[in-house]
């Protein structure tokens, strides 16, 4: 009876060491221009993905709201959410990361920048404007929106208005690009796209990642070109058409190791329907929830979508 009893713990024991048990890590939510973490639709989504995930998820603030998400440049707000991240002592085992839209530019600041953060292990990137956008996104009304405006109508590769408004810094225009790259002063950083400049360290960080998750929404009307949320974006010197991501030299280069991530099967190209940021609850369960609770793991080889086969990576 006693060697039974051995025999069967012997089973269990070797049973339970082989269950792939997963280890789900906390995540944050970076939100988009003119939010901020106290709005409902921002504190609605992270209470979904917390629900979806079963997994601890916090809102980060980069500033002081609405008006910094607007006025401050994005390298400050890179700035503050590194120092952020760096002192909850939740993320120190690393964490993910879910970008709304212009939040997207934070998180990539914050993978590629970050000396010292913890390390980030899956990225999901809702609408983010990655290749650049080729206008400001409308403001609307009241006097933040005054502000912006007159910043928009004057010189936008300026000092001045690199220094005080947001959008400016990841503003890529097409017949521009000789201005774009000499005074843009965050795109062309956070995109490696220097010849003699580029840093190996950005690549590595990014290709560090277990998973990339790109989602962009079809009836985008936000970002323009909606592409770029794929890293998609116009030729150098003309408005179309618009690039695959695989077409780019950001991509066959390896600029900042998107290549890399893809070719390892760790980046999901993702398109849904709905206009910016508009997702449904069953697309927010399949392709963002399932990246935080650890049953996304590249090895299960479910990583890519039918979507990603088509830009023939």
């Amino acid at each position: 009876m006693a060697l039974r009893s051995l025999s069967l713990l012997f089973v269990f024991s070797v049973a339970a060491f082989s269950i792939p048990f997963s280890h789900s890590i906390p995540f944050i939510v970076l939100h988009g221009i003119n939010s901020e973490c106290s709005r409902p639709e921002v504190q609605k989504t992270v209470e979904k993905l917390t629900n979806f995930s079963g997994v601890e998820g916090h809102c980060i603030e980069a500033g002081n709201g609405v008006s910094d998400s607007w006025l401050m440049p994005m390298h400050k707000q890179v700035e503050i959410v590194c120092q952020k991240v760096k002192e909850l002592n939740i993320l120190r085992e690393g964490y993910n990361i879910v970008g709304l839209s212009q939040g997207n530019i934070i998180a990539r600041g914050v993978i590629e920048f970050c000396d010292g953060g913890p390390p980030v292990k899956n990225y999901i990137s809702l609408a983010g404007p990655h290749a650049g956008v080729a206008s400001v996104p409308k403001c609307g009304s009241g006097a933040l929106c005054i502000i912006v405006d007159q910043l928009i109508k004057s010189a936008v590769y300026s000092d001045f208005v690199q220094e005080h408004l947001a959008p400016s810094n990841y503003l890529k225009i097409p017949d521009a690009i000789h201005d774009y790259l000499d005074k843009c002063s965050f795109l062309p950083v956070l995109n490696n796209e220097y010849p003699s400049t580029r840093n190996s360290t950005y690549k590595e960080r990014l290709s560090s990642l277990e998973n990339l998750v790109l989602i962009m929404f079809e009836n985008d009307t936000v970002l323009i070109p909606k592409e770029t949320s794929w890293f998609g974006y116009y030729p150098d010197g003309r408005f179309e058409p618009v690039l695959s991501p695989n077409q780019t030299k950001l991509y066959s280069e390896d600029w900042i190791g998107l290549r890399s991530l893809d070719e390892g099967r760790k980046v999901n190209f993702v398109s849904v329907r709905g206009e910016h940021l508009q997702i449904s609850d069953k697309d927010m369960q399949k392709y963002v929830a399932r990246y935080l609770n650890g049953n996304a793991s590249t090895k299960s080889g479910n990583v890519k979508t039918v979507v990603s086969r088509k830009l023939g990576s």
